[in-house]
């Protein structure tokens, strides 16, 4: 399995996150009924209702253990943030913000989940991914379906102390399965249809469950959201995107509920046509905008995020040609300033501000609520 460096956006992201957060407030956890001793275990207290107040422990944020894992190399990048925020996202439904804490995945091990998402086999019979039938034909061998798995955890304080009571999985399904017919060969592609990625990822989501609901840390009550995502293949400029859900309150799925999300960069690329043209145009605008004030700037693009034609987010990067310390405090301000004036107000944003070689600021807006960080400006 490989495990892969997040993004800088993504890890940004994260720590705006945390340092955007008041005050914190102590207590002690047990993340799955057990008690953790002498373990010292707070909470963020986020300013911002439609965010979630962050578990840590000692002070420190816990990553989870399977975050990274791919059953398979895939070199888009982008991939990584939409996975996690969208799996969030639809969290959100489920686990109000006002009533759930959130820790990234606790409960799976990053040797069981490299076993799910490798081929079955007589070596390996908990593999999710087909076993392999020996053809290295695009059209005729058995894909890797299954390329990535997610786990987040929701706890509510309970007795005085913090306790699992829900948990998000995210189900990561191959477009384009890329392998090579021979170590270090040429690489091949298989795609695999929308058809096929649902039915696969329905069944390997009833066995996760399954699974999952035989540890003692989850039991058989505990709501489970699941996430079906399709992975954006290596040529695209976006992420991929969910394509369904479903909420397990027992030890079975509950019925699936389809969603129509889709991702789109901008300004489009190869002839496509915007899917909102007056979302395009207010991209442009911002753009012009802030590159007739700043003519040296390196590019400014950005992934638009849409529930059917409801623009939803626009992730943006900047790439610039300085790094004076005064000329990035003040041309932070000035995007942000300007991304108030002509970007559309119903949207989150996420913007980086950034060198080949270092990230400068970064920009959010959530719930309409500006916040910035400059950093090394501390």
């Amino acid at each position: 399995m490989k495990k892969f460096i997040k993004t800088t956006a993504l890890l940004m992201a994260t720590t705006l996150l945390l340092s955007a957060c008041g005050n914190l407030q102590n207590s002690s956890l047990s993340s799955g009924g057990s008690d953790s001793g002498n373990n010292s275990v707070q909470t963020t207290n986020s300013s911002d209702s439609s965010t979630y107040d962050v578990l840590l422990s000692n002070g420190k944020y816990k990553t989870s253990p399977i975050s990274g894992l791919t059953a398979a190399d895939n070199t888009n990048q982008f991939n990584s943030r939409s996975f996690e925020s969208g799996l969030t996202t639809l969290s959100k439904d489920q686990f109000s913000t006002n009533n759930y804490v959130f820790q990234e995945g606790q409960i799976l091990s990053a040797s069981t989940v490299n076993d799910w998402l490798a081929r079955k086999s007589k070596k390996n019979s908990t593999g999710l991914n087909p076993a392999s039938n020996g053809s290295k034909s695009p059209n005729k061998r058995n894909p890797m379906y299954f390329q990535q798995m997610l786990e987040q955890d929701y706890l509510q304080k309970q007795g005085g102390k913090y306790k699992l009571a829900g948990m998000s999985i995210g189900i990561a399904m191959n477009k384009v399965d890329y392998y090579q017919k021979k170590q270090y060969g040429s690489t091949y592609q298989t795609k695999i249809s929308k058809a096929e990625r649902k039915a696969q990822g329905e069944k390997i989501a009833a066995k996760v469950v399954k699974r999952l609901r035989q540890d003692k840390d989850v039991g058989a009550n505990i709501p489970i959201v699941v996430g079906l995502y399709t992975v954006a293949p290596e040529d695209t400029l976006v992420g991929g995107n969910y394509f369904q859900y479903s909420v397990s309150k027992d030890k079975s799925l509950g019925s699936w509920k389809t969603l129509d999300y889709q991702s789109q960069m901008l300004p489009t690329v190869n002839n496509e046509t915007a899917i909102s043209s007056s979302d395009s145009d207010a991209f442009s605008n911002f753009k012009s905008h802030i590159q007739d004030y700043f003519p040296n700037l390196s590019g400014v693009t950005a992934q638009a995020h849409y529930d059917g034609k409801s623009l939803k987010s626009l992730d943006i990067t900047i790439n610039t040609q300085f790094d004076g310390l005064a000329q990035v405090t003040s041309f932070t301000q000035f995007v942000q300033d300007s991304a108030s004036k002509y970007l559309p107000t119903g949207a989150d944003l996420d913007i980086s501000i950034q060198t080949v070689d270092n990230q400068q600021s970064f920009i959010t807006r959530t719930g309409g609520k500006f916040s910035s960080h400059v950093f090394n400006a501390d």
